[in-house]
């Protein structure tokens, strides 16, 4: 049984479109991730899917029942949110144990369940604690402890981790991950990061302007991106994009050329002026200038690299990507 079905779906807000005739299908056990700029319709999207707002036109479908008029509460889903939502006047106990009562379940259903995610949380040592006593962190792992306790047809995450630390939001990534895994749960999780989308996803939803630009697996995506924007989102550095006039006079197209597919060469194409270096470590990421053109290189291991330099560039063949002038995929 799929865990989701969208069928044309659209939203607006008074005249202005905030999505666009959405269709989509996530099957059962499936991690799909919604990624986009701010404002692509990506969180309006999930709170239609919620129950939260009404699709303007469309079908939402869960676990194969259509759910377009029932309340958000008997949809069969569960939500974490960015905030985490907590009750601060409820112990982590009270607060992963509320909606089971609401649902009148058995005391022995409540206690078993609440163990269970407990352990898989590492939050039994928390669970007398009420959320001020406790890190943003532990605050988010109550927030899933919450619903992974009320066994959804559908996890539904509103960009979770963007409160935490960078240390804090790659340690919860991984707790996310494992919790798919172990749980074999259908999860639509939203996030802005394309990181945590490349990480986590078993497919990736690109959206832009409230239209699905792509649809594919992280790699999918990486490597064969339909246009121009979507190559430009996914990849840290993002692709580096210079126009092929600079190789030949008169050519319109645009070469897309990732971070590291560039490299230091002698007699390379593209002469460049250093305007920054990140020494990262194992990595150096060399910012410069091609012409009036920005691009990223990506270096492995330590290089000595001065602003203000002058390189001479190379680039795979075999590894670019040509567009249009409107951002289309060529090849």
């Amino acid at each position: 049984m799929t865990a989701l079905i969208l069928k044309n779906v659209n939203k607006s807000f008074g005249k202005v479109n905030v999505l666009r005739d959405i269709s989509l299908t996530v099957e059962k056990g499936e991690f799909v991730v919604f990624v986009g700029p701010s404002g692509c319709g990506k969180s309006t999207l999930l709170r239609v899917i919620a129950g939260l707002e009404d699709a303007s036109s469309g079908e939402v479908h869960i676990a194969g029942r259509q759910v377009d008029h029932v309340p958000p509460s008997k949809r069969g889903i569960a939500m974490v949110f960015q905030s985490y939502a907590l009750y601060p006047h409820l112990n982590v106990r009270g607060n992963m144990t509320l909606a089971l009562k609401q649902e009148k379940q058995p005391r022995a259903v409540i206690e078993e369940r609440v163990a269970k995610a407990s352990r898989m949380l590492n939050l039994d040592d928390y669970l007398d604690r009420y959320p001020a006593e406790l890190s943003g962190g532990q605050r988010q792992r109550v927030a899933i402890g919450r619903a992974i306790v009320r066994e959804p047809e559908l996890f539904l995450f509103d960009e979770p981790l963007s409160n935490l630390d960078a240390a804090l939001r790659m340690n919860t990534r991984l707790e996310i991950a494992n919790l798919h895994r172990a749980l074999n749960a259908s999860m639509i999780y939203v996030t802005h990061d394309q990181t945590e989308a490349m990480t986590l996803a078993d497919r990736i939803v690109v959206l832009r302007d409230g239209k699905v630009e792509q649809i594919g697996t992280p790699m999918e995506l990486y490597n064969n991106p339909v246009n121009r924007f979507v190559a430009g989102f996914l990849g840290s550095p993002a692709m580096n994009f210079l126009p092929a006039s600079l190789l030949e006079a008169g050519d319109p197209r645009i070469i897309g050329l990732r971070p590291e597919d560039m490299f230091l060469s002698s007699d390379g194409p593209f002469r460049a002026r250093v305007s920054h270096v990140e020494e990262l470590g194992g990595d150096t990421n060399v910012i410069a200038m091609i012409d009036t053109h920005q691009v990223t290189l990506r270096l492995f291991g330590q290089h000595r690299i001065g602003e203000g330099q002058d390189l001479h560039l190379g680039y795979n063949p075999e590894k670019a990507f040509h567009f249009d002038p409107e951002g289309h995929r060529l090849t």
